[in-house]
C-alpha cells in the first residue's frame, strides 16, 4: 500500500510514469479497470476541480466515489491525539479512517490550514493523521501542498514546452485582496525543480518567502535533476526570457494568522499582477495558474484570453492525472 501525500515520497521516475499514463487516458478516457472499487472524498474544505476531477475520473474507470464534507453533511472529525473530545467534532479520525478502510479502496483528503499557528500547520498533521490510520491508499487533495496540482502543472509544462529540463520556470507572486494558503506555490516549486527547470521565485519582498522546509527540498532536487532555484524581487529580470509563468497568491508568512498585519504589507504590491508587457519580456512563454483566479486582480483579461494561457489545459489535466493516479494507487493495491 502507498499513500500519495507529497511529491517529495516519489521520484521523478515514478510521477513522469503517471504523467505518461495520464497522457493515455486523455486519449482513451474511459475504461473499467476499476470497476466495483469505491473511493471515499474527505472534503473539509470548498472544491471545484478536485471534486469534480475526482468524481468523474472515478466513474469513467467504473469506480463509485462517495463525497463526504465533516461538519455539514458528516460528523465533525477530530485529528489530535489525545485530547478529550468536548467540542464540535463528534469522531475521531482513528475511527473514521478505520470505517472508511472497510468501505473502500482509497480516501482522499482537502484539508487547508487553520491559519492560526504556522509552526503547527506547517507540519501537516491532518492528513499525516489519516495516513496513519488508514489502511487504504490517502490521498492529498490539498492541506500545504497540492500534489494533484503538480501533476497537473507538468503534464502541461510538458504538453507545450517538451522536455522541461532547463527550461526558465517563474514562480510569480500576485496580489490578492486575502493572505492565500501556500499550498500550491509550494507545489509548483517542488514539481519545477523536481524535473529540472530553472526556477525563478518572484516575490514582492523577503516576507513572501515560502517555508524553508520547501525551499531547502527545491534546493537539493534542482541540484540533483540539474536545474537550478533563485529568488528575486526584480519583476522585469524575473520575466525575462521566461518560458513558463506560472501566478499565485498566498500569504507572507511571518504574519500568518494576523491578516490586519498582513494586509499592510500586502497593500503596495498591486502591480506584480501578470499583464501582457509583462509577457512580452518572456521567450514567448506560456502562462498559468491553478484557478480560481480573480481576473484583473491576478492576471489582466489580456492575459487570460490570449493563446499562451494554458490555465484551462492545466485545469483539464487535473481529471487526467488523478485517473492516472487512482489507477496506480487502486488498481495495484
Amino acid at each position: 500500500m502507498r499513500h500519495f501525500l507529497t511529491t517529495l515520497d516519489w521520484s521523478r521516475e515514478e510521477l513522469q510514469s503517471l504523467l505518461d499514463s495520464a497522457d493515455r487516458l486523455r486519449r482513451e478516457p474511459v475504461n473499467q479497470r476499476l470497476a466495483g472499487k469505491t473511493l471515499a472524498l474527505l472534503f473539509l474544505n470548498p472544491s471545484l476541480r478536485t471534486r469534480s476531477s475526482f468524481e468523474i475520473g472515478a466513474f469513467h474507470l467504473g469506480a463509485h466515489a462517495v463525497v463526504l464534507e465533516p461538519g455539514k453533511a458528516a460528523w465533525g472529525i477530530e485529528f489530535e491525539p489525545g485530547v478529550v473530545m468536548d467540542g464540535d467534532a463528534e469522531e475521531h479520525i482513528a475511527e473514521v479512517a478505520g470505517v472508511l478502510s472497510r468501505y473502500c479502496d482509497a480516501i482522499g483528503l482537502r484539508a487547508f490550514p487553520l491559519f492560526k499557528d504556522w509552526s503547527v500547520d506547517r507540519q501537516d498533521r491532518v492528513i499525516k493523521a489519516l495516513a496513519a490510520h488508514a489502511s487504504v491508499p490517502v490521498i492529498n487533495m490539498e492541506t500545504i501542498v497540492h500534489p494533484c496540482q503538480e501533476l497537473a502543472l507538468m503534464r502541461a509544462v510538458q504538453d507545450h514546452l517538451g522536455q522541461p529540463d532547463g527550461r526558465k520556470f517563474v514562480l510569480t507572486w500576485t496580489f490578492h485582496p486575502r493572505p492565500l494558503n501556500t499550498a500550491v506555490a509550494n507545489s509548483a516549486l517542488l514539481i519545477a525543480t523536481k524535473f529540472g527547470m530553472d526556477v525563478t521565485m518572484l516575490i514582492p519582498e523577503e516576507a513572501y518567502r515560502l517555508d524553508e522546509q520547501f525551499m531547502e527540498a527545491g534546493e537539493r532536487q534542482a541540484k540533483r535533476s540539474g536545474g537550478s532555484l533563485k529568488v528575486s524581487t526584480n519583476i522585469e529580470e524575473a520575466y525575462s526570457g521566461a518560458d513558463f509563468v506560472y501566478a499565485k497568491s498566498w500569504g507572507a508568512l511571518p504574519y500568518y494568522g494576523r491578516p490586519e498585519e498582513e494586509a499592510a504589507v500586502r497593500a503596495p504590491y498591486r502591480h506584480f499582477m501578470v499583464d501582457g508587457a509583462k509577457m512580452a519580456l518572456t521567450n514567448n512563454a506560456r502562462f498559468s495558474h491553478c484557478l480560481p483566479l480573480r481576473r484583473n486582480i491576478k492576471a489582466t483579461d489580456e492575459v487570460m484570453d490570449a493563446d499562451y494561457c494554458v490555465a484551462l489545459d492545466e485545469a483539464e489535466n487535473r481529471l487526467h492525472v488523478q485517473k492516472a493516479l487512482m489507477l496506480k494507487l487502486m488498481d495495484e493495491s
